[in-house]
């Protein structure tokens, strides 16, 4: 399973990023794949997630309004995104992507609850 992440980059506040992450080697229909963020000397922390194949979305209290997160699937490959607009300081972190088979609703917000991980693409929003 490989996952690559990217379109991070600097931003303005109140700006906007689209981060990508290519997600190859599994038909993750049935997984959650999310997105978690860790900024210098904090935890890793939840941003959103799809919910296995429902096309339902969750996101944290942080974010929510401001980003989407949305995927489209091919055999075998998945693109997954993150639309993040009205971007402020605080959203300044290195955003990963994550692969988990056995993520359940109580647990989707938990990093160790995902099995495979993307390289970090660094979003840094300017005040």
């Amino acid at each position: 399973v490989q996952l690559q992440a990217c379109g991070g980059g600097l931003v303005q506040t109140r700006g906007s990023l689209r981060l990508s992450c290519a997600a190859s080697g599994r038909t993750f229909t049935n997984y959650y794949l999310a997105w978690f963020r860790q900024a210098p000397g904090k935890e890793r922390e939840f941003v959103a997630a799809m919910i296995r194949n429902s096309g339902r979305a969750d996101y944290a209290d942080s974010v929510r309004g401001r980003f989407a997160i949305s995927r489209d699937n091919a055999k075998n490959l998945v693109n997954l995104y993150l639309q993040m607009n009205s971007l402020k300081p605080e959203d300044t972190a290195v955003y990963y992507c994550a692969a988990g088979a056995g993520v359940i609703t109580s647990t989707r917000a938990r990093a160790e609850s995902y099995d495979w991980w993307g390289r970090g693409t660094q979003v840094t929003v300017s005040s």
